[in-house]
């Protein structure tokens, strides 16, 4: 039985003698945390390495008895140790177990060594024997006795018999193979039946132990009338053979003894004598026949021989002795044991090729090839199983992990012996495999358009960014951030910003399509790993227009110092271009596309005015009942939604001459002078009320000034003014709403800053422009086409100065 624990000892000990090996001894009995050895120190290891390396002891199947304190690093009983409940009669009596440490995995072999103390008493399992001795027994008959029992070994074991009284009988002890000695009580003195029928004696065992510990059991003996014969066996030895597991009545063999003598002193009876080993309860004997059956169950792991004593008796009770070698034959009735030495469920992806991942002890108790183990595992796998040593297998790795591809595995090692038929017990180690930062977030897409209509409200959402990250947990979490850049000279972080949660990017600022129609940005995507991963992506912010800008009415110019009029001749034709309305819009596409609607007229059956180009031209023939004063007011409408308009007035003089003109638009100045005269003293009085109006009308007189020393200037200079034209006057874009380029020319006195002379011309008509503060008139009519090579320009302008005078 105790021979598998034998290999197996030589195995973990040729295991250790790589890893390291220790061993410790102690008394059986001892209280429960008693101190067995200080192990750390001993192996030479840290404490600490013992903590970071989840320290813990693997028994297999030997029990429990001993523990690790970590903190300390020595070993203590876990429980009290029974020497003879562990070992029984086995010796020496140790503990084998391995001390387990992972990251690295190390593995250490410590034996503990049960010394045996004299806790037990000799005893014998019949306390009354009796004996039945025929008067005529010659002295140096010899009786075998029951053997004591002493569950101790060695020193402390059965040590000794003695016999009283002994008057009649002595004790002799005869050395067995197996170690043990048979107790005979030897006749000195032949019995006299007459004189003492019956005889008592005492039989005391005494052990070697310190106190001695000593069992006793009472001989009775009847003595009995002459059987001068005892029986005798054929032969002294038998052997034979039984296959483990056999079942119950199974005949083991068969004894024979005869006795010459004749009647009941002949008849013979058999019986089995081995009570120490509790043969009784495995093996049984026909007591008239000698047939030896198996009664009970035997396991070739347990116990592979057995040695059963047989004893003849006659009826005049002289007996005879005997023995019988039974040897046990092995079955292969054992599967593979398969235990796992280390519990580490989780390792990492970036775990290297070849490391230990769990370490598997293998026990099969069966032996030859029935003992014989090998292990495989699945296939598809990045692991593979390699034995390290007898009856240990490491599982380790055989190609790069990746948890994004297979966050854990199953793997079922199945272990086969080499029996007939063959056993095989499998297991399944579930393996989670730990994240590493391994992969950056990915963008959705390589680039991305977003779109947002102007005028926006700072803080709206415009866009959102999303990536993923293969990872897991706390690398896979993205955080976006804006990478620093800049638009036009301005930090890009001016006018948008990003949700380092949720990607979503946000307006800083509310856009104006006319500053700026398009941007880019560059978002960073970064995950939680350390250290972090990131990429990155371009977004392009495209403002779209509103129609958020009225049209500006370029020509005719609208002020309010002076009166212009177009001039038509009672003789125009029908579609005389009289002018044309030029405006402009600073919204782009169908916001920028202008109509033309004439609002209101002092003849509407006179005018109209060109839907797309603005031209104002008769829709009938001048007549001498036209009034003379006409006034048109045009209304410039874009395409947006809503629309958005402005208004321009236009006067019109349908006259042959100036001063017939003259009169007419006198009433004009004079309404005009008084409303202007009006808006000073309302200037004046709410300036009186709030400093804020007195300051605004500082810079405006101060810009009145300005412009009335520029003009001064522009005067002595006698060259023409070139007039300040509002963005896209000239319709460089193709969009349709200017269709010709108009040109301005302006000549300014040097006496008042109101008496200007303003002639503008569009095409080849004629302008007619009125001064509130002259009292003349004049007109100058030229074609467009030769007013860069008119000759008498200067003179022209002299002209212009003796008119200024004259008024």
């Amino acid at each position: 039985m105790r021979r598998p624990l034998l290999w197996l000892l030589i195995s973990i000990l040729s295991l250790g003698s790589a890893h390291g090996q220790v061993s410790y001894s102690i008394a059986e009995e001892r209280a429960k945390g008693s101190f067995v050895g200080n192990v750390a120190q001993d192996l030479g290891l840290d404490v600490t390495r013992l903590k970071a390396g989840k320290a813990r002891i693997y028994t297999g199947d030997g029990g429990d008895y001993v523990e690790l304190n970590s903190e300390r690093g020595v070993l203590l009983l876990k429980d009290k140790i029974d020497r003879e409940a562990l070992c029984g009669r086995t010796t020496p009596c140790a503990l084998h177990f391995q001390i387990i440490l992972e990251n690295p995995m190390e593995f250490f072999t410590v034996t503990v060594e049960v010394t045996d103390v004299n806790d037990n008493a000799p005893f014998f399992k019949k306390s009354d024997m009796k004996f039945r001795i025929s008067e005529s027994a010659a002295a140096g008959a010899v009786f075998v006795l029951e053997q004591a029992v002493d569950l101790d070994v060695g020193v402390n074991g059965l040590h000794s018999y003695s016999l009283k009284p002994t008057d009649n009988f002595v004790l002799r002890l005869q050395n067995q193979a197996e170690g043990r000695k048979m107790v005979e009580m030897v006749l000195q003195k032949p019995l006299d039946r007459e004189i003492q029928d019956r005889l008592s004696l005492v039989l005391t065992a005494v052990d070697g132990g310190e106190p001695r510990l000593s069992g006793t059991a009472l001989i009775n003996i009847s003595v009995l009338d002459v059987n001068d014969n005892a029986p005798v066996f054929t032969q002294k030895t038998y052997k034979s053979s039984l296959r483990e597991n056999s079942p119950a009545e199974t005949t083991v063999t068969s004894v024979s003894a005869s006795d010459l003598d004749e009647g009941s002193n002949g008849k013979i009876t058999y019986s089995i004598l081995n009570s120490l080993d509790d043969f009784s309860e495995l093996f049984d004997i026909n007591e008239d026949i000698g047939e030896v059956r198996l009664i009970g169950k035997t396991d070739y792991e347990k116990r592979r021989q057995y040695q059963i004593h047989i004893q003849a008796s006659d009826e005049g009770g002289l007996t005879d002795s005997c023995k019988i070698m039974v040897e046990i034959v092995d079955m292969n009735d054992n599967v593979p044991a398969i235990n796992v030495m280390s519990k580490s469920n989780v390792i990492s992806e970036d775990i290297k090729r070849g490391t230990v991942v769990t370490m598997i002890n293998i026990q099969d108790p069966d032996s030859g090839e029935n003992g014989k183990v090998h292990c495989i595992i699945d296939e598809n796998v990045p692991f593979t199983i390699t034995a390290t040593s007898s009856n240990f297998y490491s599982l380790v790795t055989d190609s790069d992990l990746d948890r994004e591809r297979a966050s854990e595995y199953n793997i079922s090692i199945t272990c086969c012996d080499e029996g007939v038929p063959s056993l095989s017990s499998s297991v399944t180690l579930h393996l989670h495999i730990s994240d590493v930062n391994d992969n950056a977030p990915v963008f959705e897409r390589s680039s991305y358009e977003a779109y947002i209509v102007e005028n926006n409200t700072p803080g709206l959402s415009i866009f959102t960014v999303k990536a993923t990250d293969a990872d897991w947990n706390q690398n896979a979490r993205v955080s976006y951030i804006l990478e620093d850049s800049s638009v036009n000279g301005v930090p890009v972080s001016s006018y948008v910003s990003v949700s380092a949660d949720s990607g979503v990017i946000h307006a800083v600022r509310s856009f104006d399509y006319e500053h700026i129609k398009d941007f880019h940005l560059c978002v960073k995507a970064q995950d939680g790993g350390s250290p972090p991963l990131s990429s990155n992506v371009t977004v392009k912010i495209m403002i779209q227009d509103q129609n958020d800008n009225a049209p500006q009415v370029l020509y005719p110019v609208q002020t309010s110092s002076s009166v212009v009029a177009e001039m038509v001749p009672r003789s125009a034709d029908v579609g005389y271009l009289v002018t044309k309305v030029v405006a402009v819009d600073v919204d782009s596409g169908q916001n920028a596309w202008l109509s033309y609607k004439l609002q209101k007229a002092t003849d509407r059956a006179l005018f109209e005015v060109g839907l797309q180009n603005g031209e104002i031209r008769t829709i009938r023939q001048v007549t001498d009942k036209d009034a003379v004063k006409q006034r048109l007011t045009v209304v410039v409408e874009d395409n947006g939604q809503p629309s958005r308009s402005a208004t321009v007035n236009v006067n019109v003089a349908v006259a042959d001459s100036f001063p017939e003109v003259l009169s007419e638009f006198t009433d004009f100045t004079h309404d005009k002078e008084y409303n202007d005269n009006l808006t000073f003293y309302l200037v004046l009085a709410l300036a009186v009320v709030s400093f804020l109006f007195i300051t605004c009308l500082v810079v405006i007189i101060s810009v009145k000034i300005y412009r009335w020393r520029q003009s001064r200037i522009l005067y002595h200079s006698s060259l023409p003014v070139i007039p300040y034209y509002p963005p896209r006057y000239s319709d460089t874009l193709g969009t349709g709403t200017l269709q010709h380029v108009y040109n301005y020319e302006v000549c300014r006195t040097t006496d008042s800053r109101k008496s200007d002379c303003k002639f503008g011309r569009a095409g080849s008509q004629n302008v007619l422009i009125m001064e509130p503060s002259c009292t003349g008139t004049m007109q100058r009519t030229q074609n467009e086409k030769n007013i860069l090579d008119e000759p008498d320009f200067d003179s022209e302008v002299s002209v212009y100065k003796n008119c200024w005078k004259q008024w």
